[in-house]
């Protein structure tokens, strides 16, 4: 099963709509096939791993292992849980049940209904962790919500707007956190910044340091103040400027109702996770909300003496990763 998660995790970034998942064959303690889901559309891990196996015939006397229950519904693709029976492999390990609605326990289902033995739990945790953004999207109608900013030593995010105004940029990261930033950006369905960050960075938001795809850019616009100058509304990636006309609201209505229709927006969308790298008053507004599924905090050795106050958060119990001059903090709810 570890292999199965091992081989999953080749198609994080890749596979949105679908979550990520690994298969493999064995015979006689033998792995003969295996294979992962690489991108929505095309075949799925069970698919590759069933095809990958040379012969056949041993197939009826295999085991099939899969992180993720098979699925029972036509989509894109025929049901893996049918083609499973097709090919009479007696025994099926899974790690965990699909929550989507079309899958969840009926894919297990129609395998013992075929007289095949199905042993489901297995690395159950991990196998759910991996697919935190599917699960909590289905489960909590909203996308998997990860904060991200780099604070100074002393805990700020930025220096004043009238020294950034006089001085060059002040980077708190290195040239290396940033590109580890740029391959988040390739795992994540989309970002999002608050107008204000728009203004003042003027960010591409892109994931060009790096290969992979470029997220999606939410662009926390309620006034429509945004000039269409700014690099966000390139042709890079889908850009969304959501103002009140846009997600239907009154000129009146608070932050956290602005959020909460900006979150049903984007389950709407379909946008399974989004990386937030908004300003401070962005990021706090998430989290006064309990708005938030994981935090990635960059604490760096930089002194600004006076600046943008860091966003405050609890910090649960973080297990600090040292990366030469830099701390990265690591938060993560139980899903």
């Amino acid at each position: 099963m570890q292999r199965c998660l091992d081989l999953a995790k080749k198609g994080l970034g890749k596979t949105y709509p679908n979550p990520l998942v690994g298969s493999l064959i064995v015979y006689q303690d033998k792995i003969i096939g295996e294979g992962w889901h690489q991108k929505a559309g095309t075949p799925h891990a069970e698919v590759h791993a069933i095809a990958s196996v040379q012969d056949k015939s041993l197939l009826k006397e295999a085991t099939l292992y899969v992180n993720l229950e098979p699925c029972n519904h036509f989509g894109k693709t025929p049901p893996c849980a049918q083609l499973i029976v097709e090919h009479q492999i007696p025994r099926v390990v899974i790690g965990c049940i699909d929550p989507f609605e079309q899958v969840n326990g009926s894919g297990v289902k129609t395998l013992e209904k075929a007289g095949i033995e199905v042993t489901t739990a297995v690395l159950e945790g991990k196998a759910k962790a991996l697919n935190k953004r599917f699960f909590t999207f289905h489960q909590k109608k909203r996308p998997y919500l990860i904060l991200k900013w780099a604070q100074s030593q002393d805990g700020f995010i930025a220096p004043l707007a009238e020294t950034r105004r006089k001085k060059s940029p002040v980077f708190l990261s290195s040239k290396e956190d940033q590109i580890l930033v740029h391959q988040w950006r390739t795992e994540e369905a989309a970002i999002l910044i608050g107008a204000e960050t728009a203004v003042a960075d003027n960010p591409k938001l892109t994931a060009r340091w790096v290969e992979g795809n470029h997220p999606a850019r939410i662009i926390l616009d309620p006034k429509k103040r945004l000039p269409r100058s700014l690099k966000v509304f390139d042709e890079t990636a889908p850009t969304h400027q959501l103002t009140f006309n846009e997600l239907g609201l009154q000129k009146n209505t608070s932050p956290q109702a602005f959020l909460k229709a900006t979150m049903d927006y984007l389950y709407q969308k379909g946008y399974q996770s989004v990386l937030i790298e908004g300003g401070r008053t962005t990021l706090q507004h998430f989290i006064d909300l309990d708005l938030w599924d994981e935090a990635r905090i960059f604490s760096t050795t930089v002194f600004l003496k006076e600046g943008v106050p860091a966003p405050q958060i609890e910090h649960l119990k973080a297990k600090p990763l040292s990366k030469g001059l830099t701390m990265l903090l690591p938060l993560q709810k139980p899903l």
